[in-house]
C-alpha cells in the first residue's frame, strides 16, 4: 500500500494517492528491501517542482507502470527540502553517472542503501535522447536480478567516488602554522574578484547565460569587496544586476517577490515558483545595497518583497512557509500572466499607458500571453510619454492596484506550508537586516517573532538540539528529522542578526550554546570542517561535508563566519583559529571557482582587511548602535549596552558616568572613545591607522 498519507510533507502528500506503493525514507523501507531482496527506487522532488508534477502524471499515476514498480522495487518518495542530506548524497551519484542533475531525481539503490544508478526526468516513451521510464525500470530490475556482481561493483565504485568528492575542494596540504592567517591577503581577494569578473553579463546583469539564477551570494561578495577595496566596477555590477532583475519578469511586478530563476538571459521569463530562501537572500542583499547606495528602487523593492512574504508566506504565529508553486490549474505561470485584451477590459483608457510601461504586446511576449516587466526606467518613460513623473507614477500605481485585486480572484498556485529551520532563519536574518536599513519596527517584530517560533516549535523536547522541519497538523503540529548543519549555521547567524537590532544578550547566549552543540556533534577535527549530518544520525550510507554554495550558502561557510563573529563577541580565541583554518582550507577553491564559493570569499575579506569590534556603552547606547547599524559597514561587529559587563569582553570596562561612549577596536586594542554615531561611521569608513595602539586604551 501507499504509506505517504501518514506523512506531513506537502510533496509526499501530493503522491499519497498514486498507485505506486510509496514509502518514506525510514527504517521500515530498508528493512522491507533487505527482507525481500529488492532494490530501492528513490524518487526525490519538491512540492513546487514543475517536472516532478509532469512525471507524476505521466508515470506514477499509470496503473501498469505502478504495478511493475511495486513488483520489482521498494519505492521511496523523498521531499528534498525535508531531507537535503539524502538529496545531496544521491545528487552526487546522479552527477557521477550522467554528468548532470536536477529534479525529479530518480535513484536506484542496493537494499543496504548504496546507489548504483541515477537519472532525472524519464519520459513515458523514448524521447529527448532518453529511454522511457519503463525501459529504465525493466533494464535495472533485470540487471539487479541477473548480474548482482555488476550492481555491487557499481555501487561500491559510486559510493567511493562520493566519499572522495569533497577532497577535490578541500585543501588538506596547506601548512597551518602560527601565522597561517597571513596566507589570506588582499591579493587573494583580488584574484577571486578578477576570476568572478570573467563571468559578468555586462549586457543584462548577473552572471553567465540562460537559465539565469540571481547569483545573490556572488553579488553579496562583490558589494562587500567594493566596501573594502573601493572598486567601483564591483559596485556598479551589483547595482546594474539588481536593477535589471527588479525590472524583469523574474520579479513579480504586481505582488512583489522574486521567482527562482529566469529561463532566458535577460530576466524576462521566470520559472514561476517563488522560494522562501531566494527572497530571504535577495532582501538581505537589497538591504546592504540600499545602505551602500541610497537607491530608492532597492528600498521599495525590499518593502514590496517583504509585503509579499508577510501576505503569502507567513503563518499566524510567525513562521515562514516554504514556497509557492509555479503551476496553477495545471499550467505553469497561469496565475501571473495576462492577455492584452484583459488589460483593455480592466484598465480602459489607461491600458495603453500601462501596456507601454510593462512591455505588454497584443500578440503576447511569452506563449501568447504577457509577463509584466519594465523595458524602461520610470524617468525614461515619463520623458517618452510627456508626463510629469509624479503623475505617471500615480497612474501606473492605480492600474497596478486594479490588476492586483483582479489577480487575487484567480485560482492560486499551491502553497508548501511546511516550515524549514534553515530557510526560516535566512528570512529572519533578512527581516533584521531590512530593519537596520529602513527602520520599520514591523520588520524587527517579524524577526523576533520568528526566532521565538523557531526556538519553541523546532527545539527538541529534551532541549538537546533541533529538528529540521515542522508541519502544522490537526493534533497540534509535528517536528521531525534531525537538524542539519545548515539549520544550525543559519539559526546561529539569525540570532546574531537579531541581537544586532535589539542588543538583547539573550540571543547571544543562545548562539553560544548552539555553537558548542555544533562543535560537539558536527566537527571533523582532523579536516577542520563540519559534517552535514549530526553524529546522532545513522540512516545514510555516508557522512558527508557540503563545502560549496548551492542556492543557499554553504553551511560550513556560514559556520566560519559565525565562528569569526563569535570569537570577537565572546572572546574565544579557539573560535577564531578554527574559522581561519576553515578559510585557509577553502582558499584555493574560492580562487578557482568563486561562483561556487562566494560565501567563503566574503568571509575571507574579514581576514584580509581590517575588521573592528565596536562597543557602545551608556544611556543612549541603543540609539547610537542603531544609527551605526544603519550604515553599510561590513567591517565590524557591534555590541551595545547601557552598562558595561564582564560577560562579553567587548563591553567589559566601557562607559564613563552617564555619558554614551563609542569604542572602535581591533584585536581588542581600542582608539580613544567617540561620542556621536556619525563620528564612528566616518571612522569605520576610513583605513585603520598604521599604528593602531597609539593613543589607545
Amino acid at each position: 500500500m501507499n504509506r505517504l498519507k501518514f506523512e506531513t510533507s506537502p510533496y509526499l502528500l501530493q503522491h499519497a494517492h498514486n498507485p505506486v506503493h510509496w514509502m518514506a525514507w525510514k527504517s521500515e523501507a530498508f528493512a522491507k528491501a533487505q527482507m525481500e531482496d529488492k532494490p530501492l527506487l528513490v524518487s526525490i522532488g519538491y512540492s513546487t517542482c514543475h517536472w516532478c508534477h509532469v512525471m507524476e502524471r505521466e508515470s506514477f499515476e499509470d496503473q501498469e507502470v505502478a504495478a511493475f514498480m511495486n513488483a520489482h522495487f521498494v519505492n521511496i518518495k523523498v521531499d528534498r527540502e525535508e531531507r537535503p542530506d539524502v538529496d545531496h548524497f544521491l545528487m552526487e551519484a546522479c552527477l557521477a553517472v550522467s554528468g548532470s542533475g536536477g529534479w525529479p531525481l530518480n535513484c536506484f539503490l542496493t537494499p543496504d542503501g548504496r546507489p548504483f544508478y541515477a537519472g532525472t526526468y524519464f519520459p513515458p516513451s523514448p524521447s529527448y535522447n532518453r529511454p522511457s521510464w519503463m525501459q529504465a525500470l525493466t533494464y535495472l530490475a533485470g540487471i539487479f536480478r541477473d548480474d548482482r556482481a555488476k550492481v555491487e561493483d557499481q555501487a561500491n565504485r559510486l559510493t567511493q567516488m562520493i566519499k572522495n568528492s569533497e577532497k577535490a575542494f578541500l585543501d588538506l596540504s596547506s601548512p597551518l602554522g602560527p601565522h597561517f592567517n597571513q596566507a589570506i591577503s588582499p591579493a587573494t581577494l583580488h584574484s577571486i574578484y578578477h576570476t568572478l569578473r570573467q563571468s559578468f553579463d555586462t549586457a543584462h546583469g548577473g552572471f553567465g547565460g540562460a537559465p539565469k539564477f540571481p547569483g545573490t551570494l556572488s553579488l553579496q561578495f562583490l558589494l562587500e569587496y567594493y566596501f573594502f577595496t573601493g572598486d567601483q566596477d564591483a559596485l556598479n555590477h551589483v547595482g546594474f544586476s539588481l536593477s535589471r532583475m527588479i525590472r524583469g519578469g523574474i520579479y513579480d511586478q504586481l505582488g512583489g517577490g522574486f521567482a527562482r530563476y529566469a529561463t532566458d538571459k535577460a530576466w524576462l521569463v521566470p520559472h514561476f515558483e517563488k522560494m522562501l530562501y531566494d527572497n530571504a537572500l535577495l532582501v538581505s542583499l537589497l538591504a546592504d545595497a540600499y545602505k551602500a547606495t541610497g537607491d530608492p528602487e532597492f528600498a521599495s523593492t525590499m518593502r514590496d518583497t517583504l509585503e509579499f512574504v508577510h501576505r503569502e508566506l507567513t503563518s499566524i504565529d510567525g513562521g515562514f512557509f516554504t514556497a509557492l508553486d509555479a503551476d496553477s490549474e495545471g499550467e505553469e505561470g497561469k496565475y501571473y500572466v495576462w492577455s492584452h485584451e484583459e488589460m483593455r477590459r480592466l484598465l480602459g483608457e489607461e491600458a495603453h499607458l500601462f501596456c507601454g510601461y510593462y512591455g505588454i504586446l497584443p500578440e503576447g511576449n511569452w506563449e501568447g500571453e504577457n509577463i509584466l516587466w519594465r523595458p524602461y526606467t520610470l524617468e525614461a518613460y515619463a520623458q517618452q510619454s510627456g508626463l510629469a513623473l509624479p503623475d505617471l507614477a500615480a497612474r501606473l500605481e492605480s492600474c497596478r492596484r486594479i490588476l492586483f485585486k483582479n489577480r487575487q480572484q484567480r485560482i492560486r498556485p499551491g502553497l508548501d506550508q511546511k516550515f524549514l529551520l534553515d530557510w526560516n532563519a535566512l528570512m529572519c536574518s533578512a527581516y533584521a537586516r531590512a530593519y537596520a536599513a529602513l527602520d520599520d519596527p514591523s520588520y524587527r517584530d517579524a524577526a523576533e517573532r520568528n526566532i521565538t517560533f523557531l526556538l519553541n516549535r523546532l527545539k527538541k523536547p529534551d532541549g538537546l538540539g533541533f529538528f529540521h522541519t515542522y508541519s502544522a497538523t490537526s493534533d497540534g503540529g509535528r517536528a521531525q528529522y534531525e537538524a542539519f548543519l545548515d539549520d544550525y549555521a543559519n539559526l546561529i547567524e539569525a540570532l546574531f542578526e537579531v541581537y544586532a537590532i535589539t542588543f538583547n544578550p539573550y540571543y547571544l547566549r543562545h548562539a553560544d550554546g548552539l555553537l558548542q552543540f555544533v562543535l560537539d556533534r558536527f566537527l571533523d577535527r582532523d579536516a577542520n570542517m563540519f559534517y552535514f549530518t549530526s553524529s546522532d544520525q545513522q540512516d545514510l550510507a555516508l557522512r558527508k561535508k557540503e563545502l560549496n554554495d548551492g542556492v543557499t550558502p554553504s553551511g560550513n561557510a556560514v559556520m566560519a563566519r559565525n565562528l569569526h563573529r563569535a570569537a570577537l563577541i565572546l572572546g574565544k580565541k579557539d573560535y577564531a583559529e578554527l574559522a581561519q583554518r576553515m578559510l585557509l582550507r577553502m582558499k584555493e577553491s574560492a580562487e578557482r571557482y568563486p561562483g561556487s564559493f562566494s560565501c567563503w570569499a566574503t568571509t575571507m575579506l574579514y581576514l584580509a582587511y581590517p575588521f573592528h569590534e565596536v562597543a557602545v556603552c551608556g544611556p543612549e547606547a541603543g540609539q547610537a548602535g542603531k544609527e551605526i547599524n544603519s550604515a553599510f559597514l561590513p567591517n565590524k561587529i557591534l555590541m551595545a549596552a547601557e552598562q558595561p559587563t564582564l560577560e562579553f569582553p567587548v563591553l567589559a570596562g566601557r562607559g564613563f558616568r552617564n555619558q554614551t561612549q563609542i569604542y572602535i577596536c581591533k584585536d581588542f586594542s581600542c582608539q580613544l572613545p567617540l561620542h556621536r554615531a556619525e563620528e564612528a561611521i566616518a571612522q569605520l569608513r576610513q583605513p585603520w591607522p598604521e599604528h593602531s595602539a597609539a593613543g589607545g586604551i
